[in-house]
């Protein structure tokens, strides 16, 4: 890492058409004197990979789906910027030396590309959380042994990470994660069951990838970063809460045992940790919103509230895993992804997707471990845990295939 923050930094953004993506290349839109870009991926939108890889000066562009690498030719033609497609070139050019991996792709496909980094000794911006609940012991694991510094770009975990005295955490008492509460707060549970896809996705804080914006919504997201947060920071689950704050200004808290309890605010905007993650140790110009605390007036004040997790079991089954151990968080994530993606696709109500992740760790694992499967000694390479993947996901599916019935 630099020690001089005029120096250039060499970045390479992993998912650079996502919400993520999009929004970095934003924050280095505005500080161009700070960074050069090297690579740019993408999974499927090949015009959207070519439009940022001129935009920034990108060195590479990777797609993904190889079927699209054509796409690609034409609208790179005359730039001198190099293509690469595959999932085996996301990963190759994960490792290639740089300063910082800004890792964005959505859901479980993240991994590999983020071990490739680790495994180079590069640092990593980790907006991701599904690498981290899969393989979080195996992903800190690497990142100790390489000397490489994990910085979450994910708001609630960006504001532990910048609150966190690594020199006192014998005295934290507990991290308590902030939640919006989503699009259903004050829905009842049974409004919930009908949710449709429009619905679910509009999220009142936050502008976020449609699945992302799922999981908020049935809180799965926060259940997610509960076993995230029990990896990076290294704590024991009963030392994680969760508090609903609908207006998503305090993005997390960190409680010392002297009472004190310290937390990062901001407006609700995903350049402000991106900034934070780019910048750092330093801290940059983000581009973006910045929250007036003036405005917080009577009324329209900060709230917190216990959230109900008979309304959302999501954040009850967070626990139940962490408890139970990585097979078990392989298997909700696993569930989840294809359960989310079903609904998307408008297969299957809001109502099933707890359904299934609620299958998946009552039913599906207790199987799964009986025949071995699940054992501990099956998991210790990045091939185990896929094969894992693999496994939950077909057997989702077929959940859903043979009791889920397509919403009207």
């Amino acid at each position: 890492m630099h020690s001089n923050v005029n120096e250039k930094k060499i970045i390479t953004i992993l998912g650079a058409t996502g919400s993520i993506g999009r929004s970095t290349i934003d924050v280095i839109s505005k500080s161009p004197d700070l960074f050069n870009v090297h690579a740019v991926t993408a999974n499927k939108n090949a015009a959207a990979l070519a439009q940022v890889a001129k935009k920034v000066g990108a060195k590479k562009a990777v797609i993904a789906d190889e079927l699209k690498a054509g796409e690609l030719e034409p609208a790179l033609a005359g730039t001198g910027i190099i293509i690469e497609a595959g999932q085996d070139a996301i990963s190759r050019v994960a490792g290639e030396k740089v300063d910082l991996v800004i890792a964005a792709i959505m859901g479980f496909a993240g991994l590999r590309p983020i071990l490739a980094a680790l495994e180079q000794g590069i640092n990593i911006a980790i907006a991701n959380k599904e690498p981290l609940v899969a393989a979080g012991e195996m992903i800190t694991a690497l990142a100790k042994e390489k000397g490489c510094t994990l910085i979450p770009v994910d708001s609630e975990h960006n504001a532990i990470f910048q609150v966190f005295e690594k020199h006192n955490i014998k005295q934290i008492d507990r991290l308590i994660l902030t939640a919006s509460g989503g699009p259903f707060l004050r829905w009842s549970k049974e409004e919930i069951q009908k949710a449709t896809p429009e619905k679910a996705i509009e999220h009142p804080t936050w502008s976020m990838g449609a699945k992302i914006s799922v999981d908020s919504a049935t809180l799965m997201n926060k259940a997610l970063e509960i076993i995230e947060a029990a990896h990076l920071f290294n704590m024991p689950a009963e030392k994680i809460d969760v508090v609903i704050h609908p207006q998503s200004i305090v993005h997390s808290i960190v409680s010392y045992k002297d009472g004190s309890m310290l937390s990062q605010m901001g407006a609700s905007d995903m350049r402000t940790p991106i900034a934070l993650a780019l910048g750092w140790p330093h801290r940059l110009d983000n581009g973006g919103n910045v929250l007036d605390i003036a405005t917080l007036t009577e009324g329209n004040g900060l709230t917190f509230e216990k959230p109900d997790t008979d309304k959302y079991p999501s954040l009850n089954y967070a626990y139940k895993c962490l408890e139970l151990g990585q097979a078990a968080c392989i298997t909700l994530n696993a569930a989840n992804e294809v359960a989310v993606a079903r609904f998307l696709n408008h297969e299957i109500a809001f109502g099933d997707i707890m359904r299934c992740v609620t299958h998946s760790i009552d039913k599906l694992y207790p199987e799964l471990v009986t025949s071995g499967v699940c054992d501990k000694n099956n998991l210790k390479t990045v091939e185990d845990i896929e094969k894992l993947d693999t496994i939950v996901r077909r057997a989702t599916n077929n959940f859903i295939d043979s009791s889920c019935i397509p919403p009207a």
